[in-house]
């Protein structure tokens, strides 16, 4: 049967919500008991939890602590620390270090008037996508080298990364080249 007055259902329901807000004693009856409820819920659901729940009542201490029959726990073996694998210096691709290198002179700061847009297309054929999406946010302006001085090193080679030095007339820099399905393209560079 549908609730029929002039304020409709809310003013059915108003009185149950109102009631622990009539005096003090009786919110704190109400929240107490909200308390308690939840608790005792808790609890209740802990309860009826099985054994594999995390709960643990039963502390076993060595081998005579389980129960003939029952599965006694294992250790697992110890996992070696992960180390990516590394090649020697002279296993750099020639490939990689001409990328870096020219990446590195399309790098530096752009004749006055270079615009970013400019520059960024002088990077994209040596730069992954996501790389050159991190670049959009530099000024080339503020860029403190002006050219790039001596050979490429590599610093780190691994199968399909080398991470080189490039020496300009400004820092140091450190530039990561990945091996990507377009062939080598830089994915980052830090400064020494």
């Amino acid at each position: 049967m549908p609730i029929r007055s002039p304020h409709g259902r809310a003013a059915a329901y108003r009185p149950f919500w109102q009631w622990p807000l009539r005096s003090p004693k009786r919110l704190a009856l109400t929240v107490l008991t909200a308390i308690a409820l939840a608790a005792a819920g808790s609890y209740a659901i802990g309860g009826f939890a099985g054994p594999g729940s995390g709960r643990s009542t039963d502390v076993a201490e060595g081998p005579s602590a389980s129960a003939p029959g029952s599965p006694t726990a294992t250790a697992l073996p110890p996992v070696p620390a992960l180390e990516p694998e590394t090649l020697p210096l002279s296993k750099a691709p020639p490939a990689a270090l001409d990328v870096a290198r020219r990446w590195a002179r399309a790098w530096v700061r752009p004749a006055a008037g270079t615009g970013t847009g400019q520059w960024l297309d002088g990077l994209r054929g040596t730069t992954t996508d996501e790389y050159l999406g991190v670049l959009a946010a530099v000024d080339p302006t503020n860029i403190p080298a002006g050219r790039v001085i001596g050979v490429p090193k590599p610093v780190r080679v691994a199968p399909h990364s080398v991470q080189v030095q490039v020496q300009t007339d400004g820092p140091t820099l450190l530039v990561l080249v990945v091996d990507t399905e377009d062939g080598w393209r830089v994915a980052g560079y830090d400064r020494s």
